[in-house]
């Protein structure tokens, strides 16, 4: 085997960090000095920096990203798709969890329409909505299970998990399917399960009126709510307000969370 030869101890320990990374990314070291030597360095490190191993995959879903990998966004490949970014949160709970919702600080608006909540919107990294097709999409690969995770604003924590998790497809209005519930938080999607999703320009709730309209969220409502985690974002919670990021099970009707995360993972 050949190696590099650098000037500097920070090229050295590159180095011995390459020669050790052969079998895996199958490198050749080279004895290479001055330009040519820093040149290569700078390659070197950014793939170190890109985590090859994490990314060079085609996971269907984030259950494929490789055990010690660190969360971050990833692109799946669901069957019959071309593929799409999604977050994977590998810590929380044994990891390998797909993110498809999250709210943290109302940077983004979540009062939105059916083209929008359909497709997918907000930064994946922060406060985003995945998208009803995406999570169709890999929700028909198999068994899911999620996870709802809530934070108040005293530093307060609860969850919410469903042993089995399905959304379908666009003819049945992305019909949620949550049942098996166990967790601290309480089950405030009892009420929305085997429901549509409804929008402000889309309703397909139980009500007579629009459920979207006169919470000002997007939620699989029924007539109405006990629960609506798209609601409207308050950075401190109001008195009596109904529209706001809530979990009746957890902290009532009027306050607003501060903070939730929705995530699904495949059950093998």
């Amino acid at each position: 085997m050949l190696r590099f030869y650098f000037a500097s101890n920070l090229q050295m320990e590159l180095c011995d960090w390459l020669i050790s990374s052969v079998g895996t990314f199958g490198l050749v070291c080279v004895c290479l000095y001055g330009e040519a030597a820093e040149r290569i360095l700078s390659l070197a490190l950014a793939m170190k920096d890109s985590n090859p191993k994490c990314h060079r995959r085609r996971p269907r879903d984030c259950n494929d990203i490789p055990e010690l990998c660190p969360s971050d966004v990833y692109t799946v490949y669901p069957r019959y798709s071309t593929g799409f970014d999604v977050y994977c949160e590998m810590k929380i709970d044994g990891g390998h969890w797909t993110v498809f919702q999250r709210r943290e600080n109302g940077a983004v608006d979540f009062f939105r329409g059916w083209d929008d909540y359909k497709h997918g919107f907000g930064d994946i990294e922060h406060e985003f909505w995945l998208g009803n097709k995406q999570m169709h999409s890999l929700t028909a690969q198999g068994r899911y299970e999620m996870r709802i995770d809530l934070s108040d604003f005293d530093g307060n924590h609860a969850f919410a998990k469903y042993k089995d998790f399905k959304i379908g497809d666009a003819s049945s209005k992305f019909k949620l399917t949550a049942t098996g519930y166990n967790g601290t938080a309480g089950n405030s999607l009892a009420h929305h399960n085997s429901n549509a999703f409804s929008t402000k320009d889309m309703d397909n709730d139980n009500s007579k009126s629009n459920c979207a309209t006169f919470y000002t969220g997007a939620w699989w409502f029924n007539s109405c709510t006990t629960s609506d985690l798209n609601g409207v974002y308050f950075n401190k919670t109001p008195d009596q307000n109904h529209d706001g990021v809530y979990w009746r099970t957890w902290k009532g009707n009027n306050y607003s969370l501060k903070h939730s995360l929705m995530m699904m993972r495949r059950i093998n």
